[in-house]
């Protein structure tokens, strides 16, 4: 099976199009939304086409499809325009025979691990830096963000298909693979 993850929408209406654009064309089974999808943050600039109400329609529009966790950016308000539930800060997810810990990355992170076994994946956004290696006994992956990329990263996403994890830009480029 074919998932895509993404990270860090804040609120652009421009990348939440293209992110989708590219999800219906790949034929992924779900989006997991790893939190940050309609603030953009006191710390951020406006992302390009900062849009909110035009970004939570496209998203309702695509909600069966849609697995979401909560961003440091996202608030119970947001809840109540977005049709698919956002607030939890994390999810156990079995995809292809592999555990992952799906969250945002301000609670659990690479320094402050949840509760995992030996070859679990713990993903998050919260970064805005892709990211896709081994770690300690786990693995960790990053998607990087949809619209506000940092460290001069290109906007990307995630693709989990089998057990190969890619992180691309919206012009198709792979920036990282690993192999789970």
């Amino acid at each position: 099976m074919k998932y895509m993850f993404a990270s860090d929408i804040h609120g652009s209406a421009y990348y939440c199009k293209r992110m989708l654009e590219v999800f219906q064309k790949s034929g992924a089974k779900r989006l997991i939304l790893l939190g940050d999808i309609l603030y953009h943050g006191p710390r951020n600039e406006l992302p390009k086409e900062y849009d909110p109400k035009q970004v939570f329609g496209m998203l309702n529009e695509n909600k069966e499809h849609i697995y979401a966790v909560r961003g440091n950016c996202d608030a119970e308000i947001d809840q109540m325009v977005l049709e698919f539930p956002i607030l939890a800060d994390y999810a156990l997810l079995e995809l292809n025979g592999k555990t992952i810990y799906a969250t945002h990355g301000h609670v659990y992170h690479e320094e402050a691990l949840p509760p995992m076994q030996p070859g679990d994946i713990l993903i998050h956004g919260h970064t805005h830096l892709p990211v896709a290696e081994p770690f300690r006994e786990y693995v960790l992956l990053n998607p990087g963000s949809v619209s506000l990329p940092k460290g001069g990263n290109p906007n990307s996403y995630g693709m989990l298909e089998g057990q190969i994890f890619t992180i691309y830009d919206f012009e198709g480029h792979k920036i990282k693979e690993i192999n789970l």
